[in-house]
């Protein structure tokens, strides 16, 4: 679930990225809202959002421990080891 909010940041980031560059504006009518904001808030705000994407991205897996199972020698359980 990580790995698809950091897909998302990443994206939503390098949107923002884009509308900051001056000379893409106009070519971009749907992101009119940001058209009040200075462009170098822009980019920091797009900066930081590709940058919480890939904190995401590059977390741990999804959490899952693997599951434990017994080693036997016979009948006795001596041990236990870590499944796939």
């Amino acid at each position: 679930m990580k790995k698809i909010g950091g897909y998302v940041f990443v994206l939503i980031g390098l949107a923002v990225l884009v509308f900051s560059v001056q000379s893409l504006k106009q070519y971009l009518k749907f992101l009119s809202f940001l058209n009040g904001i200075q462009n170098n808030y822009l980019m920091i705000a797009g900066v930081a959002l590709v940058i919480v994407g890939i904190v995401l991205l590059m977390g741990r897996g999804s959490g899952r421990q693997a599951e434990e199972v017994p080693i036997y020698r016979g009948k006795n359980i001596v041990g236990y080891r870590r499944g796939r």
